[in-house]
């Protein structure tokens, strides 16, 4: 359900994006250019792409081990497959620290013409990395029960 629901509220960001492009240039080709838009197109755009990013994780499609697969057992296969998602787990962490950090050090400054705290672009960070964190971790067991299944 909370794959639909990103989903859903990714469809949505992109299709505020692309609107708000295609006002924003009719606007500007009439005369009266809508100031902010660039800042706002940003910070829908920052927060599309963590989503887009964890979906994409959620559907094994962030990179793959084929020729892995190809090459060692099914079994070896397995174990470097659970290494390589507790190696995930453990950057996606290291990133979360400097993240977190750097919407804290963003908060005060002001974006643009939009007047916004730069802190709401920069927290799309934190919550895809926790997004993406709590994708891994989902994984990591469906893998160690399938391995203890076999």
């Amino acid at each position: 359900m909370l794959k639909r629901i990103e989903f859903a509220f990714g469809g949505m960001l992109l299709v505020t994006v692309v609107l708000l492009v295609a006002v924003a240039s009719v606007s500007r080709a009439m005369g009266t250019p809508i100031i902010w838009s660039v800042e706002m197109a940003q910070l829908i755009f920052a927060w599309l792409c963590m989503l887009a990013a964890d979906i994409a994780m959620q559907e094994d499609r962030h990179f793959g081990l084929q020729i892995v697969r190809e090459v060692v057992s099914a079994r070896t296969a397995d174990l470097i497959e659970i290494f390589n998602i507790v190696v995930i787990i453990g950057f996606l962490a290291f990133l979360l620290y400097y993240a977190w950090g750097n919407m804290v050090l963003m908060h005060p400054r002001l974006v643009g013409a939009a007047q916004i705290n730069a802190s709401y672009i920069h927290a799309s960070m934190v919550v895809g990395i926790l997004l993406m964190i709590r994708t891994m971790v989902s994984q990591l067991i469906r893998r160690m029960r399938r391995r203890e299944a076999n």
